[in-house]
C-alpha cells in the first residue's frame, strides 16, 4: 500500500477494445499507480451506456492494484457558451460521465473550464455557471458521486480560467461548492502565460494557485511539457524534458507542499504505453529525490 501523502503517478490510459481488458494491462505495462480514461468519444456528444461485466471487472482490477481512477469529460464540454444546446449537451456530458464514474469507481470527472466565445457574452457565461453547474454539484455531493474537476484552459477564446489566478472567480460563480475541486495541466498553464520553466516558476504559480482556490482545492495534476514558447495558448503537448518547459520544474511541483498526496497523471505523446512508461519513470526519479 503506498503512502497517502504520496504524490501517486500514472497515465491518461487506452480503453479501445473494453474498459478492463484495455485499461488494466496499459496500466500495468505503463508502470502507473493511478490512472485517467475516457468514458466517451473524446471530441463528440453520444453517451454510450458502459459494459456492466467490463465496469465491475475495473472497479475490482483497480481496487486490487490501490489505482485511483479519474475520467476526463469530452473535449467539447462549454459551459460557458453562448449556444444553448452546448450548454445542455455540456450539463448531459459532465451527469453521464459522474455516473459511469460511479459504475466504475473513479475518483473524479475533469473537465475544460470553457469559454464565452465572445466578449460580449462574458457576464452571463459566468451566470450560465451559476445556474447549470451548481445544481449538478448539489446532486453528486448528496449522491455520493464522483466530484467534479475543473480544468484551467491554455487562453485563448474568451476562456472562462486559463491563468490559475481566474479559479478566484469561477469558483465564485458557484459558490466555492466543496464538490468542484482543481485540475492543474502544466502545459496549459505554459500556453496560458505562467513562465514555469523559470527557476521558481512552478513554485510560484502553484501559491498562486492556493491563493486564487483556496487550500485543498488542488485535487488532480495533469504533467504535460509542451512544444510551444510561453503565453502561446496552443494546448500541444510534448514528452517532459523534451519540450520548452524542460525537466527541473516537474522537480519543484513534487517539492511543492499544495502538491502532497496529488496524483500527477501524463498525457504525453506515446506510442502504445512506452513513451508513458519513460514519463513515469522519469517523474518517479524525480520525486525520489525531492523525497530523499
Amino acid at each position: 500500500m503506498l503512502p497517502v501523502t504520496l504524490r501517486r503517478i500514472g497515465s491518461h490510459t487506452k480503453t479501445s477494445g473494453g474498459l478492463a481488458k484495455a485499461a488494466l494491462p496499459y496500466a500495468d505495462a505503463a508502470g502507473s499507480e493511478t490512472l485517467q480514461v475516457y468514458v466517451s468519444n473524446s471530441r463528440g456528444w453520444a453517451l454510450p451506456p458502459g459494459d456492466p461485466k467490463q465496469d465491475v471487472l475495473f472497479r475490482d482490477g483497480i481496487g486490487e492494484r490501490g489505482l485511483p481512477a479519474y475520467i476526463h469529460a469530452s473535449l467539447l464540454v462549454n459551459l460557458g457558451s453562448p449556444t444553448e444546446l452546448t450548454v445542455e449537451r455540456s450539463i448531459a456530458t459532465l451527469e453521464h460521465a459522474l455516473l459511469r464514474g460511479k459504475a466504475i469507481g473513479a475518483t473524479a470527472v475533469v473537465y475544460h473550464a470553457g469559454s464565452s466565445v465572445d466578449e460580449a457574452h462574458a457576464e452571463k457565461a459566468m451566470h450560465q455557471l451559476h445556474e447549470q453547474l451548481l445544481p449538478l454539484l448539489e446532486r453528486a455531493s448528496a449522491e455520493g458521486l464522483p466530484r467534479l474537476l475543473v480544468e484551467p484552459s491554455a487562453g485563448g477564446g474568451r476562456s472562462l480560467a486559463s491563468k490559475v489566478q481566474d479559479l478566484s472567480a469561477y469558483l465564485a460563480a458557484v459558490e466555492q461548492h466543496p464538490w468542484l475541486g482543481v485540475c492543474f495541466d502544466t502545459c496549459h498553464a505554459w500556453a496560458a502565460g505562467h513562465d514555469l520553466a523559470t527557476p521558481g516558476g512552478m513554485t510560484s504559480t502553484l501559491d498562486a494557485l492556493v491563493e486564487a482556490a483556496g487550500p485543498g482545492r488542488l485535487q488532480l495534476i495533469h504533467a504535460n511539457d509542451s512544444k510551444d514558447e510561453c503565453g502561446s495558448t496552443r494546448d500541444r503537448h510534448e514528452t517532459i524534458g523534451k519540450g520548452r518547459i524542460g525537466t527541473a520544474p516537474f522537480a519543484e511541483l513534487f517539492a511543492h507542499p499544495a502538491t502532497e498526496g496529488i496524483p500527477v497523471i501524463v498525457e504525453t505523446p506515446t506510442v502504445e504505453h512506452e513513451g508513458h512508461a519513460a514519463d513515469i519513470a522519469l517523474l518517479k526519479g524525480l520525486r525520489s529525490s525531492e523525497a530523499g
